[in-house]
This record gives C-alpha cells, structure tokens and sequence, in this order.
C-alpha cells in the first residue's frame, strides 16, 4: 500500500503526518510541486514481462505526459534481490542528490522509498513508499534520496527529458542516513 510520512529536518524518529490514502497522498505531493498519480496497464502484462511489453502497457499514459512536459526518452528498469550489484547500487541511491530534470518513475510492480528534503516554513522530509501502479514525478533540483531496500524487488518505468538518462548531483549532506529505510 502506498504511504506518505512527513518528518521535520530534526526529528527523524516522529512523524508529523502519515497517510496511506492516495487521494490524501496526491494533494499532499501535489501542493508540494510533486506530481504523484496512479496508472493503470491497458492490458494483461503476464508474468515476468520484458520492457517493450511494459512499455507497450503504459505508452498511452506516456504519451500523454511526453505531450505536457516534452519529456525525450524512457527505459524499463527491474531490480531483484538476487543482483550482484544490489549493494552498491542502494548505497549509491541512499546519497542525497538532486538532478537538472524532473524525476519520473513508474512503478509497474514492487515499491521503493522516495525521500524528499523540501524547504519551507519547516525543513521536511517526506517519505514516499511507491508501489504498483505509483507515478511520481520529483521535481528537478529537489534534494531527495531513493531506497530499494535490503532485497529490492521493483520493475519500474525511468521517464526523461534528456537521453542521457540518470544524471545525479550528489550533495554531499548524509541526512538520509537518519531517517527511517526501507527494510
């Protein structure tokens, strides 16, 4: 189930505000600049379906975001917990960073932890636990971090407005380090 908690910046061990309610998720996100929606496949995807399958499932919802945001390219990403790399590739993600474009994903089966450090009256950091059928779309040079957790399990379509694909800037700030991960 998807989730949305909000921290402050100094308490990591107390949430502000919690909801698994995705009609309370998105207005939350979406009065924060973060698009956050809920798609559905056109069609059966099977077992285990390769990456043109699943884009073929989606591309009228791609389509239609290409059309607004002028995004150039997508790819399908799937991580399980038998990759070799699964280690590395967690402790690369759980570095704050930001990106010079709007991050998107869809999540087509499986969850993943996105972590946002907005400005505000307060510093917040707001958890999102994105699952099947989650779009979230972080906006460009938001601060945040992305969990797989221990034994990732995700297959997820990457949305974006360059082809070079994923291109992080890290901060260099270790306040991820401090709130609650994905087990």
């Amino acid at each position: 189930m998807s989730a949305l908690t909000i921290f402050t910046d100094r308490e990591a061990s107390q949430p502000v505000w919690h909801s698994t309610d995705a009609e309370a998720i998105r207005d939350r996100l979406n009065a924060r600049g973060v698009r956050f929606e809920r798609w559905e496949a056109d069609r059966d995807l099977g077992e285990n379906p390769d990456p043109e399958t699943v884009i073929n499932a989606y591309q009228h919802a791609i389509d239609r975001l290409v059309a607004e945001k002028g995004y150039q390219s997508w790819d399908v990403i799937s991580m399980r917990a038998d990759n070799p790399q699964k280690t590395v590739l967690r402790e690369k993600f759980l570095n704050e960073h930001t990106h010079g474009e709007d991050e998107v994903r869809f999540f087509v089966e499986g969850a993943g932890l996105f972590c946002l450090h907005l400005d505000g009256e307060i510093l917040q950091i707001l958890q999102i636990l994105c699952e099947k059928n989650d779009l979230i779309s972080v906006p460009a040079g938001t601060p945040h971090w992305f969990d797989m957790g221990s034994s990732p399990h995700f297959t997820a379509i990457r949305i974006f407005d360059n082809q070079e694909g994923w291109v992080a800037n890290f901060t260099g700030d270790k306040i991820a380090d401090a709130y609650p991960r994905l087990a």
